[in-house]
């Protein structure tokens, strides 16, 4: 039996899973780590002992190993190039070495792999053009067409967050006008309702229990996001549009008004609607992916 571990290094935990390459998941597990530079021996202890520990209950040595990270991954797959203003220390952190050099160990961007994720065991399964969007602090994605990876010439691609809707709105962290991350994301809630709200959550919860308000900001957020998923949608063509994330959790508070909204505004030739979807992995489709990145083709 092939089976390969994925590791998801996030700002506050390191999530780990074991996956066969039929796509079962046979363990998961979570660790919280420390932040910042002095942090950077904390995650590589504990990212080996969930590898031991892995290995002690598979009762073998891993075969295949991955790992995912916010930032921009180096164009031979080793470690994170590019991560400015986050995860200090993560930046050329070398894995297959970080890991005891016992196998290769491929790293990706955190929206690359939980897209690879969605499109192996999740909610894109058995697709080959999806596109996937994850609502939260910010606004992240990805992009598969015809079954390959969108990562463009050094990573940058799938960063769907940081296309502007509003040529004179207020700058994105990449310096765009009116990203779809400054419409939507959790980073500008409390610009966006006056200091009213310190979360989406919150929004929401306020909108449902019938704050006019509330409802306005949030349907306007929605409308923002309709009009980026409606011209993903003519950029890539998709089978599909996976949304998670965060914010994703509002459920049909954001699915129901967001199908409407794309539907008065999407082109549909010959009628074709583009289903959109909730992420189907949760949390775990960083490491899940990992784990799919690092596993032999040979053997999927």
């Amino acid at each position: 039996m092939t089976w390969a571990i994925g590791i998801d290094l996030g700002g506050t935990t390191l999530k780990a899973v074991v996956v066969t390459a039929e796509g079962v998941i046979r363990q998961r597990a979570t660790r919280p780590i420390k932040e910042g530079v002095d942090g950077i021996a904390d995650w590589i202890a504990r990212a080996n002992d969930m590898v031991r520990e892995f290995e002690q209950q598979e009762r073998a040595t891993a075969p295949a190993i991955g790992v995912c990270s916010p930032g921009l991954a180096s164009l031979d797959g080793r470690y994170i190039a590019h991560l400015p203003g986050k995860l200090a220390g993560a930046e050329r952190l070398d894995w297959t070495q970080a890991l005891g050099g016992r196998v290769r160990v491929p790293v990706l961007n955190d929206a690359h792999a939980a897209l690879l994720g969605e499109a192996w065991i999740g909610a894109a399964r058995e697709c080959r053009h999806v596109v996937l969007l994850t609502l939260g602090t910010g606004v992240g994605g990805a992009v598969m067409s015809d079954g390959r990876l969108l990562r463009g010439a050094i990573g940058r691609a799938g960063h769907l967050g940081h296309m502007s809707l509003e040529v004179d709105g207020a700058r994105s962290i990449v310096g765009m006008p009116g990203a779809v991350e400054v419409m939507v994301g959790d980073c500008t809630i409390r610009e966006r309702t006056n200091g009213t709200y310190a979360s989406t959550a919150d929004l929401v919860a306020a909108h449902l229990a019938g704050n006019a308000a509330a409802t306005n900001v949030w349907l306007r957020s929605v409308h923002a996001l309709a009009v980026a998923v409606a011209s993903y949608i003519n950029l890539f063509d998709p089978e599909v549009v996976v949304i998670g994330g965060g914010i994703a959790n509002a459920g049909e508070a954001l699915f129901s008004p967001l199908r409407s909204e794309v539907e008065r505004i999407e082109w549909r030739p010959g009628g074709h609607a583009v289903p959109l979807v909730p992420a189907g992995l949760g949390e775990w489709a960083g490491a899940i992916g990992a784990a799919r990145e690092a596993i032999p083709p040979a053997s999927l």
